[in-house]
């Protein structure tokens, strides 16, 4: 019903039939598209496939009323973007912190505001992770609303240790700071802080930067795990599943879930990883050399069916919704987490989880020699830097080892 489109960004006003209620009624949103991605925005607005296919000509009172408010929505809306077009700051984000403007001037209802923007662009994981840091902020706080005001240099000092205080990881810290940070940017973008407010950068809060942990197994114990005697086939898939990461350039268990049988090409498993596919500007394909112990665990466990675009594995269908994959992705991995965990315990192996499949590919490849810009090519890695921060445990290993033969007389 109504369009526009300028710069790349187009609006449209849909009718999601996908969420319909019990009436039949469906809600109308402004769909916005950008650069590939998608988020949408709700008319407040309900109503049935046939009354939405009559609304542009309809002539019956109720309906044009209808069609009156939900236009005026979309001008208001087609406004905002206009002005982000015209100051050449347009972005899916900078149009929510702009529309957010006046309804967010606490900290809290910015982060929601965040975390539903998310979840209608289908970003369940990250949306969790804004989750999770208001959470911890409301504890921080004891129940008590946090306005941008209050966050300044020493405050996120003092919620920085008040975390440390609570036994959690820098890891953790610095995923909340984070969070927390695109939020105050948002709200600079908008206007709601002056950009001399702005407390995170260089000479004033610095986030911290977590060290790599020492998680890497050696071949030895990989070797163990590959030939464990598994009790039930559970046990067994998990594992295999688990071989198959280690093998497949350390993917992570939402790559293998999204694995299609059409990124198998040419002896190679090809693949972008999720977990930067979205905010990466360059996007890299990573190759997999399918080695036979991999083409076995598919043999096994894999679809029958092998069409280009059937999933390599029977976890998920395709017809989810973006909070149903996130909550099967989530169960398989904290399945298999629960069995290695199991498995190393009888092994005498501690820190087996899906996790470590990858940073062991790293570090034997690292061990082995490998040249350190094809262990970052191959784990899909934007720089060096982060390769090296990744196998920064094994340099401090090999540092302490060749210490000790200064000594060995």
């Amino acid at each position: 019903m109504f369009e526009f489109s300028d710069s790349g960004v187009t609006l449209a006003t849909i009718l999601e039939t996908r969420k319909a209620n019990a009436d039949g009624l469906c809600p109308v949103k402004v769909r916005v598209t950008h650069q590939r991605q998608r988020a949408y925005y709700s008319t407040g607005k309900r109503l049935t496939l046939e009354d939405w296919e009559k609304l542009p000509t309809t002539k019956a009172r109720e309906l044009k009323a209808i069609r009156e408010s939900i236009q005026k929505f979309a001008n208001e809306f087609e406004a905002t973007v206009r002005l982000l077009i015209k100051n050449d700051q347009f972005s899916i984000d900078n149009l929510q912190a702009q529309l957010s403007k006046g309804q967010s001037s606490t900290v809290d209802a910015a982060f929601s505001a965040k975390i539903e923007e998310l979840k209608a662009r289908g970003k369940i994981s990250t949306s969790d992770w804004y989750k999770y840091t208001l959470r911890s902020i409301g504890l921080y706080r004891k129940g008590k609303k946090t306005e941008f005001k209050h966050i300044t240099i020493d405050w996120l000092r003092q919620y920085e240790q008040y975390l440390l205080d609570e036994g959690k990881s820098y890891t953790t810290i610095s995923m909340y700071m984070r969070a927390l940070q695109v939020v105050v940017n948002d709200a600079k973008a908008a206007g709601i802080i002056k950009p001399a407010q702005h407390p995170f950068g260089k000479g004033r809060y610095e986030i911290p930067q977590h060290a790599g942990r020492n998680i890497a197994l050696t071949l030895s114990d990989i070797k163990k795990i590959v030939q464990y005697e598994c009790e039930t086939d559970t046990i067994e898939k998990c594992r295999d599943l688990w071989f198959f990461s280690y093998l497949c350039n350390g993917a992570n268990i939402t790559d293998i879930c999204k694995l299609r049988y059409s990124s198998i090409r040419n002896g190679e498993v090809c693949f972008y990883r999720q977990k930067t596919l979205a905010k990466a500007k360059k996007k890299k394909l990573i190759h997999a050399t399918l080695l036979p112990e991999m083409q076995g665990i598919i043999d096994r466990w894999g679809n029958i069916e092998e069409s280009p675009e059937t999933f390599v594995f029977p976890i998920l269908q395709g017809e989810e919704s973006p909070a149903e994959e996130r909550t099967k992705i989530k169960n398989i991995t904290k399945l298999m987490n629960t069995k290695l965990k199991a498995i190393g315990k009888k092994l005498g192996i501690p820190n087996i989880s899906t996790y470590t499949a990858r940073h062991s590919y790293a570090t034997v490849l690292k061990r082995s020699g490998a040249n350190i810009a094809f262990i970052s090519e191959s784990l899909g890695h934007n720089d060096l830097k982060t390769t090296e921060n990744y196998l920064a445990s094994f340099e401090q290993e090999e540092r302490v080892k060749n210490a000790a033969l200064l000594t060995n007389f």
